[in-house]
């Protein structure tokens, strides 16, 4: 073999393998990218976005009508879950309401039907503490990527322990 078609070979081999690694790099993992104890704060620009998503054809917001055309996204309560995109849909938020000196923290995000096929993840949780917990109830955020499998053009379908729950559509 020509030695030209040696160093060809190298260096597509060589451009190959930066190019995967530089790919992976920029994936997000499915581990949290930011958990802290209470409700995920939405910013200025995603709460204007969010009043005018919420707004029917006659400027009333989704509190004025009464059988308002606008998709009603429950308030946080604490009997389930909660779980809201953040970043326009470049992130998940997942509440849980717990100890607060032992909060249940997802540790990981597992898309279990990618977009088209059902558009469902699972948030993992890690067995429960054994020990002394405070008896309050509050909220504890774990914050993941949104995973390149699932889209936010569909309802999303979040599986945190025994709770299901369905995210809109972005």
């Amino acid at each position: 073999m020509a030695p030209h078609a040696d160093v060809r070979r190298l260096l597509f081999t060589t451009v190959a393998v930066a190019a995967t690694l530089l790919l992976a790099g920029c994936a997000p993992g499915s581990g949290p990218v930011e958990d802290f104890a209470g409700l995920p704060v939405l910013d200025e620009e995603q709460e204007a976005a969010g009043e005018a998503e919420n707004t029917d054809q006659g400027g009333e917001t989704e509190d004025e009508t009464e059988q308002g055309s606008a998709e009603e996204v429950p308030e946080p309560t604490g009997d389930e879950p909660y779980v809201q995109y953040l970043q326009d849909g470049g992130r998940l938020a997942i509440t849980i309401w717990g100890s607060s000196t032992c909060p249940v923290v997802s540790t990981d995000l597992r898309v279990t039907a990618p977009a088209g096929e059902g558009n469902a993840v699972e948030a993992v949780l890690p067995e429960p503490e054994d020990g002394p917990c405070t008896a309050d109830f509050v909220p504890h955020t774990t914050v993941f990527s949104t995973p390149y499998d699932v889209t936010t053009t569909e309802p999303l379908e979040v599986t945190v322990g025994d709770a299901v729950v369905t995210v809109p559509i972005k």
